[in-house]
């Protein structure tokens, strides 16, 4: 229950201060990071703004199972890349 109640007021003060300096430099910090697709141009403010918290709030509570998770999805990332240049070697011959 502690460890709830931690992430819950984590993700209340990541929410909270991110709403309130969204126009002020998150909104552009966002877009920089961002490939063009996800860029958010301002819109879309609370739902960039709770998966913010979301992941701010869990990474405060539980960072082993994040770094976990990163490196888990970078290396299917790497063997996906791999195997999408093999077939379009491949398909090109």
């Amino acid at each position: 229950m502690t460890i709830f109640l931690i992430w819950v007021i984590a993700f209340a003060l990541i929410a909270y201060f991110a709403n309130k300096r969204w126009d002020s430099g998150v909104s552009q910090g966002l877009d920089k990071m961002l490939p063009s697709v996800l860029k958010t141009h301002g819109e879309n403010r609370y739902l960039w703004i709770g998966a913010m918290a979301v992941l701010g709030a869990t990474t405060l509570v539980r960072p082993v199972d994040i770094l976990l998770v990163v490196i888990l999805v970078a290396i299917i990332g790497l063997v996906v890349m791999k195997l999408a240049n093999w077939a379009s070697s491949k398909a090109t011959h």
